[in-house]
């Protein structure tokens, strides 16, 4: 994946540094910036044991260290190896081969640490034509599976034009989102009237946007629902 796209985002647990150090035939090695923000806004962690020391080998320490021994690569930029975006987050993302960008699971500290990514990354984005990429958002009461077999042909007909179709069930929501993604903003106005009479649907500005509105419909959750991409 790194060889074939531009940016590559994976979310490390236990063994994704050793693992994508590995399959880099990278080292593993002390991050001395993060070790230090590690301890320092560790500090007052209400988790931390009483007679825990930095200085004393011990197997909550040892697990500690582990979180910052990242794949290094002695012949690139160093700094560029590890992106810190806040100065009270110790945790960095991790970047390997220019472009495999590790991440923390937890979604909070994921989502940060992606806003804070963002600045770095938009030159490496950026659609030379200046058409950009847009969004259409559409809101409607019927369930995900009444319209997977619309959605499915209809991702498969625009899929030429370079429209993506995606569909999202909102969990505990009334509504569910169905989305037009694509560089050709007229190509996706053009489409949406039928894709609002297809899924019955409204355009909205952002999702959840009608979530207060008293109107009638249910929304379906249940296993073995599945996304539409096209």
């Amino acid at each position: 994946m790194s060889d074939r796209y531009d940016l590559v985002v994976t979310r490390h647990d236990d063994i994704t540094y050793q693992s994508i150090a590995k399959a880099f035939g990278l080292q593993l090695k002390l991050h001395a910036e993060a070790f230090e923000r590690m301890k320092r806004l560790s500090k007052n962690r209400p988790q931390q044991p009483a007679d825990f020391s930095w200085d004393v080998e011990s197997p909550t320490r040892t697990a500690r260290m582990r979180m910052v021994e990242l794949p290094t690569d002695e012949s690139r930029d160093l700094a560029a190896q590890a992106v810190f975006v806040r100065d009270d987050l110790w945790v960095p993302i991790a970047v390997v081969n220019g472009n495999v960008h590790i991440l923390p699971g937890v979604p909070s500290i994921f989502e940060t640490l992606l806003e804070g990514l963002k600045p770095r990354i938009a030159h490496r984005l950026a659609d030379p034509s200046g058409a950009g990429i847009h969004r259409i958002i559409v809101s409607t009461r019927r369930p995900e599976s009444a319209v997977a077999s619309y959605l499915a042909e209809l991702a498969a007909r625009v899929a030429p034009r370079g429209v993506k179709v995606g569909s999202y069930p909102r969990w505990g929501k009334k509504s569910n989102s169905v989305t037009l993604v694509g560089r050709d903003l007229a190509y996706l106005e053009e489409i949406l009237p039928e894709v609002l009479a297809g899924v019955e649907g409204r355009r909205v500005a952002v999702e959840g946007e009608d979530d207060s509105e008293e109107e009638g419909g249910k929304e379906e959750g249940g296993k073995g629902e599945a996304k539409v991409e096209g």
